[in-house]
């Protein structure tokens, strides 16, 4: 049984990574996707962000993830509310996955704000995906997001040689998918021919 946390900033590709990792045998959980879920319509999550941020955040009787994200970007004690109602439910998710692991599993957390929340402790093993600024800047791009937008989510999160200083493996991901995989590959097997633990 190992616990991995994948971090990486936002545009390196940690996404596609965790996928990988996935197609190699490994339970991939994304704590973004518990960040929506616990927000969800219908849960208590969405009952208190609703509270808190009034209906300006709805479209279509759902929370608007990126009206809400322009919020908390402008209003960092806002943030810390929506923290409180978000990550105390994630907390509790990542615990159940990892207690329901057999002795043989892998598991995987997507974990963008790793050193943010100084959570590498819970982990066996750390791996930050990395990018250059270049590849970053225009992979957002093609998501669709203006480089003010872009600029503010980089300027929020840990920087590179924050994320570096708690890993234990890095990727260097600015080739081709291709490259990615079998970076991924490596440590793959590299874990998995030895008993690697901090």
């Amino acid at each position: 049984m190992r616990v991995i946390a994948l971090t990486g900033g936002i545009g390196c590709g940690k996404s596609l990574a965790a996928e990988y990792f996935a197609d190699l045998g490994a339970i991939v959980i994304d704590a973004d996707q518990l960040a929506r879920a616990a927000i969800e319509r219908g849960s208590a999550g969405f009952d208190e962000v609703v509270s808190i941020f009034g209906d300006s955040i709805l479209k279509n009787g759902d929370i608007d993830r990126r009206a809400l994200g322009e919020l908390i970007f402008k209003e960092p004690s806002l943030k810390v509310k929506l923290e409180n109602i978000i990550h105390p439910w994630i907390r509790q998710e990542f615990e159940e996955a990892v207690a329901s692991l057999k002795a043989d599993e892998t598991l995987v957390y997507e974990i963008p704000l790793l050193f943010e929340t100084g959570g590498q402790d819970r982990f066996d093993i750390v791996i930050t995906v990395e990018s250059s600024m270049e590849s970053r800047v225009s992979r957002l791009r093609a998501r669709g997001l203006h480089i003010s937008e872009i600029e503010a989510r980089i300027a929020a999160q840990a920087t590179r040689e924050q994320r570096e200083s708690i890993a234990d493996f890095l990727i260097e991901n600015d080739g081709s998918e291709d490259d990615l995989l079998r970076k991924v590959e490596n440590i793959w097997d590299e874990l998995a021919n030895k008993d690697v633990k901090k």
